[in-house]
């Protein structure tokens, strides 16, 4: 590895780990040279396993033989000796980032691509669509269950927070990486031609409950998931299949958008 100590926020090569903003990393003018942070050993390890192209580490001092070791071992085995590590104090690289790093280690990766909505849903039987959610906390937690409970692909609106995003990519485990998604302008108009019946989670005098046997009859659903605030747009619900909610007590009316997705999740895609 080429070690490089990093003793100021002008040390050369590291801006892309503080100055730069996610706007700038997702390059949109030339989404070919866009790049991505990936944050905590266990994360970088799962964007590596997809095969995705490191550019850089930055990393505390006391993980270069520690936590961060097998990891520089793998990509140095990869990338040769010149591949960069930027190492420096706990305080000096949260000065750098602006937050302490999880567990001591920071990665520049090269974004992939992501593919078109006919491939996303090709063989998928079960998709969820975001709707404007735009907290990364959110985000990541989604994506986790998406690829824990049985979600086959991701559809996000423009308006949605980057799933690229360092703390959606971390809350995420690296599930972002591991379940195909993709950006869509408009799920009401693009989805019924490739044979999805939708879903809009909401709470209106028409929904229907989650336990609907009409819900797991459909052999393709898309459900979609609005903000965390508002919930979905009234065009949104309207122009849904299937307004459904999820059965509550106590007189709660709601449940977060990442808790809410979990349960219906696991409502609509186990079998039987």
């Amino acid at each position: 590895m080429k070690l490089e100590h990093v003793t100021s926020l002008s040390h050369p090569g590291v801006e892309v780990y503080g100055t730069l903003t996610e706007a700038q990393l997702r390059n949109r003018l030339e989404p070919e040279k866009g790049l991505f942070i990936a944050e905590s050993p266990k994360v970088i390890g799962v964007a590596l396993d997809a095969g995705l192209q490191p550019l850089s580490l930055l990393c505390e001092e006391r993980h270069i033989a520690g936590d961060a070791a097998p990891l520089i071992r793998r990509i140095e085995a990869s990338c040769g000796p010149d591949f960069p590590v930027y190492t420096g104090s706990r305080e000096v690289l949260a000065s750098l980032t602006g937050y302490t790093l999880t567990r001591g280690v920071l990665c520049a990766m090269r974004r992939p691509q992501p593919p078109s909505l006919e491939e996303v849903c090709r063989q998928a039987r079960r998709i969820v669509v975001v709707h404007g959610v735009v907290d990364s906390t959110n985000i990541g937690a989604i994506f986790r269950s998406a690829a824990a409970l049985g979600i086959d692909g991701v559809l996000l609106t423009t308006d949605s927070c980057d799933p690229l995003n360092r703390r959606a990519l971390r809350v995420s485990m690296g599930n972002v990486l591991l379940i195909p998604w993709t950006w869509v302008a408009d799920p009401l108009r693009q989805l019924p031609p490739l044979g999805f019946r939708t879903v809009a989670m909401a709470l209106t005098d028409r929904s229907i409950s989650l336990a609907d046997p009409r819900l797991k009859a459909e052999p393709r659903l898309a459900i979609i998931m609005g903000t965390e605030g508002d919930g979905l747009p009234r065009q949104a619900i309207e122009g849904a299949d299937y307004v459904v909610r999820i059965p509550m007590f106590h007189g709660v009316d709601s449940l977060n958008v990442a808790a809410a997705s979990a349960v219906a999740f696991w409502e609509l895609c186990k079998e039987g």
